[in-house]
């Protein structure tokens, strides 16, 4: 197992690379050319601007049972496709039973806000949020590793 980060404007990326150290598991940072990042030990990948370029890196390089660490619906759906587990910065789970209706409710946002709708925005990320990644990440992590153990 690999941990990838959707690391474009993800909040978690230090959290993300303290829990996966703990379990031994190796972490793959995608960004674009616009972010930088450097940690020790951290596999770092760095693409071209374009739409979508660091999902469809993310995706050449996913395998069955690998983890993305991801805000974004439509690579999580991907992820699933193709037999991942996707996490967002807020811990909760993308899974077959939620998918389908958070792809949904971006296709209708998207569809209000072209037609001229102001539509409100995310509220202010909270300490308590990145208190809850880490907990709903390290609780994935060791049940994951407990069924691979088995």
């Amino acid at each position: 197992m690999k941990i990838y980060i959707d690391a474009d404007g993800c909040p978690v990326v230090k959290e993300t690379i303290e829990v996966a150290t703990a379990f031994l598991i190796p972490v793959v940072i995608v960004c674009d050319v616009a972010h930088e990042f450097f940690f020790d030990g951290v596999e770092v990948v760095t693409v071209m601007r374009g739409m979508d370029a660091v999902d469809y890196e993310i995706m050449n390089r996913l395998e069955v049972g690998d983890l993305v660490i991801t805000q974004d619906y439509g690579l999580a759906a991907l992820v699933l496709a193709k037999r991942g587990y996707a996490l967002n910065q807020n811990g909760r789970q993308y899974d077959e039973n939620n998918i389908d209706e958070l792809l949904y409710r971006r296709h209708t946002l998207k569809k209000l806000r072209q037609a001229g709708e102001r539509v409100k925005g995310p509220r202010k990320r909270s300490k308590e949020d990145t208190a809850h990644f880490v907990t709903a990440l390290t609780t994935f992590l060791t049940e994951i590793c407990e069924t691979c153990s088995r």
